[in-house]
């Protein structure tokens, strides 16, 4: 038996612009969350096409299945998904939520929801479940929403109703002291438990240094580090999400590094890709389960807030052409389909062209040019080709806010407080490109002779002391010691080489012994990959192997850098601000024979010129 559909419509008036609400609507994960809809679970939906997938959830004890369409969506206006049900009492069911501007402020959010049942419960339970009680929670969430935007509260901000852990209270507030007394800022610790104590679950599950440091206006850097050392004491637990190179969207999470797989499938994207450090591995946070117990559980996966920097998501059939005009922030933009390589690369502008046509052909490919379109276009999608096209608008430049495994894995306090934190034997993963730092002391065997073992070796474990220092400073860690020498990590080249001065300052100017502490260093900057090696995270390759070669080369009154760390802007602009002598000269490497003779330069200050060159 056919039964009839069901249309309803609701529509509020907004105090907010759409532009402030979109981050809080258009998560429909949290939406779902808060408006009682039960936690999903996903079903084998990799033959789906163009980002279907195949989702159930359990209501009353009864399973509910269905394959639901790509979520379509335009920034910040509007965005809808269609579900077509393969058990329970409903058929299909779409929905649609429009944030329309209104001329003297404020929105218009209207509301539509197209269900047909599938049986005579759906007929009769639908008017009851969407008609009332869902009504009902759509209106009480998207009026909380409005009055979270007016005031200027972000998704970080949502309070949610939190259970603790039994005598979670009271170890959260023993935590604070401790990290208190080990010298954690007071502000930041303040912030730390307010949002343990009020965030809602969707936010708590996944915490953010980076974001919540940009939120809170503090340093990044601070904010990571005492996340750190919350976890390092049982206030936080952390966790490695791995992030799909093209959506971003998270696609496995693992409690440590050792469960890192090196091959990922996307199901959004439909492709297996390689495992890196630089973009692929997040690190996030939540609260101890000791503390406060919070469950990742997914209400909604696909949603526009799934993927912020998509500002549009189109289905199109074979040779269907549809117009859409999305508000585009100033940048550099590609469309591209699931179905085709490649995509056309677009330049926002504010005097960009005001209209535009983007064609997915199968056998011209895209064009070569990049078009400069206005902030607020009317694009024309054209499907081209014979078959279904999922047409893409995205943001080229991602936000920065990952505390990424190639960055924290750097962090000396890191290193320090998760030793064990490494990758399983055998396992090699890229952590894209690093400045490799190896130092060693110039003369430490004549020194043992001239002052005696003992004396000696404290010297050495000072020297140790004051690279620790300089190092972390610099943002940079140890990796490792042999013997004299030290091989150290940073992001960047410019750290790296105010690190290893400073170090060759302070060593040179306390009076250690009859001759002060000479340091020999040299600092490559390239690809690295990762590897555990004698139960630690260490790094390999020819990076690493290089800047071991460039320390050789130092007399221990310079630092000898390559031309890759040379070429840096950042370090071409401390050289020259700080008055530094720069030598060039070519050298071959051992082991390199190959290579050539490599552009290598000498640095030193000032004093010590007569040993430049």
């Amino acid at each position: 038996m056919q039964y009839p559909e069901f249309y309803y419509r609701w529509r509020w008036h907004m105090q907010a612009t759409p532009e402030n609400l979109w981050p809080l609507v258009a998560d429909t994960n949290r939406f779902n969350h808060d408006t009682a809809v039960p936690a999903i679970e996903r079903r084998n939906d990799r033959a789906l096409p163009n980002a279907r997938r195949r989702l159930r959830f359990f209501r009353l004890g009864i399973a509910v299945e269905w394959e639901e369409e790509p979520f379509e969506w335009v920034y910040p206006f509007r965005f809808g998904v269609l579900r077509r049900y393969l058990s329970g009492p409903v058929g299909e069911m779409r929905t649609l939520t429009e944030m329309i501007p209104q001329p003297n402020g404020g929105t218009q959010l209207v509301y539509q929801v197209w269900v047909r049942p599938r049986s005579l419960l759906g007929f009769i339970a639908i008017p009851a479940q969407v008609g009332i009680i869902s009504a009902r929670n759509f209106a009480q969430t998207f009026r909380r929403y409005d009055r979270l935007a007016v005031q200027g509260m972000t998704p970080i901000d949502v309070p949610g109703e939190v259970e603790f852990a039994p005598g979670g209270r009271k170890r959260l507030g023993e935590l604070r002291k401790r990290l208190l007394l080990e010298g954690a800022a007071s502000d930041i610790v303040d912030r730390l438990i307010e949002t343990i104590e009020q965030a809602d679950e969707i936010t708590a599950a996944s915490l953010r240094p980076y974001a919540l440091a940009d939120h809170w206006g503090m340093n990044r850097r601070a904010v990571l580090e005492h996340f750190l050392l919350s976890t390092s004491i049982g206030l936080l637990e952390f966790q490695w999400d791995i992030l799909c190179p093209l959506c971003g969207g998270a696609k496995q999470t693992t409690p440590t590094l050792g469960g890192v797989q090196p091959e990922v499938h996307c199901d959004t994207c439909n492709i297996d890709f390689s495992v890196n450090f630089d973009r692929a591995v997040e690190l996030t946070f939540r609260p101890n389960a000791t503390i406060r117990e919070v469950e990742k559980s997914a209400f909604c996966i696909a949603g526009p807030q799934t993927t912020p920097h998509v500002a549009a998501q189109q289905l199109l059939p074979p040779g269907e052409e549809r117009a859409i005009e999305p508000m585009l922030e100033p940048g550099r933009y590609r469309v591209r389909t699931l179905g085709l390589r490649g995509g056309e690369f677009l330049q926002v502008v504010p005097n960009g062209q005001s209209e535009v046509a983007i064609r997915a052909n199968t056998y011209d490919g895209w064009p070569e040019h990049e078009m400069s379109i206005s902030t607020k276009p009317t694009i024309h999608f054209k499907n081209a080709t014979e078959d279904e096209q999922l047409f893409i608008l995205e943001r080229m430049a991602w936000g920065d806010q990952a505390v990424t495994a190639a960055e924290v894995t750097t962090i000396q306090l890191f290193r320090h407080l998760f030793a064990r934190e490494a990758l399983r034997p055998g396992e090699q993963i890229s952590v894209g490109s690093l400045t490799i730092l190896f130092t060693d002391l110039r003369g430490s065997t004549r020194l043992y002779n001239e002052i005696g073992d003992a004396p000696a070796f404290g010297l050495v474990m000072e020297h140790f002391d004051v690279l620790r220092s300089v190092i972390n400073d610099e943002g940079g860690a140890i990796v490792k010691t042999i013997g004299d020498a030290v091989m150290a990590v940073f992001r960047r080249p410019a750290p790296a080489l105010r690190a290893i001065l400073a170090a060759q300052s302070a060593l040179s100017t306390q009076p250690y012994s009859s001759q002060p502490l000479r340091l020999k260093a040299g600092i490559h900057y390239g690809p690295c990959i990762a590897v555990t090696l004698n139960d630690r995270l260490d790094y390999f390759g020819s990076t690493v192997n290089i800047a071991a070669r460039l320390e050789g080369l130092s007399s221990g009154e310079d630092v000898v850098i390559s031309d890759a760390v040379r070429s840096d802007p950042e370090v071409a602009e401390l050289l020259e601000e700080e008055g530094y002598l720069t030598a060039p000269f070519a050298s071959a490497l051992k082991g390199f024979d190959e290579a050539g003779h490599f552009e290598l330069w000498r640095v030193a200050k000032q004093k010590n010129a007569a040993s430049v060159g």
